[in-house]
């Protein structure tokens, strides 16, 4: 089922980086930012998270993310360890939700990105360090951004065109507020 604007998501339950088991209701009353990641080591994935996380004090106190990874929960945990990570991160390894939430896989995406992105693969690549290997999990997934009001409304959603399709900082801003 593809997200639209005006659904109220059913209730997603995954394993935690920090050990924890977490459940999207206990963000009631927040503003949200839920996206699908692709697998733990991907490039694009981590130097997102490094670029919000360089910013994250000029978003909204009422304001959290949820990154959803095509991984299991021990090659997540490993693979964010660079990062210190303020908000929840989180291991879908059977790709449930992915699937249930029509999250597409594109080699054409990632084709795509590999051109018209070139300047960003190349910075997450060689600047940051992010080397995609191992590779668990799918390869061609496109990411998937989803504002969520505190009601738990969906408000926007972004179905990516390749791998490094997402919401402005500024959007993320703007909604955070």
């Amino acid at each position: 089922m593809k997200i639209n604007i005006g659904d109220i998501l059913e209730e997603i339950t995954l394993p935690n980086i920090n050990g924890s088991n977490f459940s999207l209701s206990s963000l009631k009353g927040k503003k949200v930012l839920l996206t699908f990641y692709r697998f733990a080591r991907c490039p694009m994935c981590n130097l997102r998270i490094n670029e919000i996380l360089k910013r994250y004090d000029e978003l909204g106190k009422n304001f959290t993310m949820v990154g959803i990874f095509d991984s299991k929960i021990n090659n997540l945990r490993q693979a964010m360890n660079r990062h210190d990570i303020p908000f929840t991160i989180l291991a879908d390894e059977n790709f449930k939700y992915f699937e249930k939430y029509d999250v597409k896989t594109s080699w054409w995406g990632v084709i795509r990105a590999s051109f018209t992105r070139f300047t960003k693969f190349n910075k997450a690549l060689f600047l940051k360090g992010y080397i995609p290997f191992p590779i668990k999990g799918h390869f061609n997934t496109l990411p998937v951004d989803i504002l969520i009001d505190e009601k738990g409304v969906v408000v926007d959603v972004k179905y990516a065109k390749d791998i490094g399709d997402h919401f402005s900082f500024e959007k993320l801003k703007s909604f955070s507020f």
